[in-house]
């Protein structure tokens, strides 16, 4: 990930035991899953059952591992756990407590206005408010003398945005951990970012095989967490014009989600559709009824599910809602 050796080999140690501890974390959740097995089963664009499981065991191995990954200041390295700790928590209470009527920042928010606290209202508050805490925690990133107002305002918007956009991936099978990799390929050109990186990456990479084999899948409570903590890791390992940069990239991605289905986007695209597909079974064949009726495909996988914008940005289980 890093041109230097000496610390590209610390990142992959520390992705390499995010890997370990994943994979332990997710064997224990299997064996004794808080709140009984089917608190955490749903059922996949395909009517095949899966389990969300995945997503705190990626969270707890990433977020675990952080708090001692060498490359990054204590105080950095505490941010990263708590912007992790804090999406997984309010990500799963989301996966749990979710109904899925309302989606998107603008459905939350809406039902708020009205009186209605939903679960991904909460979940929006709860990851803000934790992402500041972490923002505080990183400061500057690679700005000397830095931990300003405005720096705590620009990693706020990058972890809890971040946290955010990755989940609006998780709509296929590894797909948002495919994102992922990508961001922390991208981190991984410097040495603080190869460091903040490592971890979620490496806790991601160790649950592919899980949601490429449709098995499981990150929900809400991996997905987040993955995604806050690289936004973390951003803000660590980079100076404010990038930080910036990269804010506007996640603001104007996520608003464009409103309107647009990322999905359709990246099928239009062949190269993105390629990427997409790779390691995926094939797609499902789509029933042959008249829309809407016993034989119509519902959720993620439907047009229905993907249309709308926000609303059609649903996760891949039908009851795992989205900010």
């Amino acid at each position: 990930m890093s041109r230097h050796p000496g610390r590209a080999g610390r990142a992959l140690l520390a992705g390499g035991l995010a890997a370990a501890a994943a994979r332990a974390a997710y064997a224990a959740l299997n064996q004794r899953p808080p709140g009984g097995r089917e608190a955490w089963a749903r059922t996949n664009h395909r009517g095949e059952p899966v389990t969300l499981l995945e997503g705190p065991a990626a969270a707890a191995g990433a977020a675990a591992v952080s708090l001692i990954a060498p490359g990054l200041p204590a105080r950095a390295r505490a941010g990263l756990a708590l912007a992790g700790a804090g999406a997984a928590a309010f990500g799963a209470y989301d996966d749990l407590r979710g109904s899925g009527d309302r989606r998107g920042f603008r459905g939350h928010l809406g039902a708020l206005a009205s009186g209605e606290v939903t679960s991904g209202a909460v979940k929006i508050v709860g990851i803000s408010a934790t992402g500041l805490a972490a923002s505080v925690l990183v400061g500057g990133g690679q700005d000397a003398g830095g931990g300003s107002a405005a720096d705590v305002v620009i990693n706020t918007g990058l972890i809890a945005g971040g946290a955010n956009l990755l989940n609006l991936f998780d709509l296929r099978p590894g797909r948002a951990i495919k994102v992922a990799v990508a961001a922390g390929a991208a981190l991984g050109v410097s040495p603080a970012g190869a460091a903040g990186a490592a971890a979620p990456v490496g806790a991601a990479l160790s649950v592919l095989p899980e949601d490429l084999g449709e098995r499981a899948m990150l929900g809400d409570s991996g997905a987040n967490a993955l995604g806050g903590m690289l936004g973390a890791a951003a803000a660590a390992a980079l100076s404010r014009p990038a930080r910036v940069t990269v804010l506007a990239a996640i603001v104007g991605l996520t608003a464009a989600s409103e309107k647009v289905s990322f999905t359709k986007v990246i099928e239009r695209t062949p190269l993105l559709h390629r990427l997409d597909m790779l390691g995926r079974r094939p797609a499902a064949a789509v029933p042959q009824s008249a829309p809407g009726g016993p034989g119509a495909p519902r959720g993620p996988g439907s047009p229905a599910g993907e249309a709308g914008g926000a609303a059609g940005q649903a996760p891949r289980a039908a009851a795992a809602a989205q900010q």
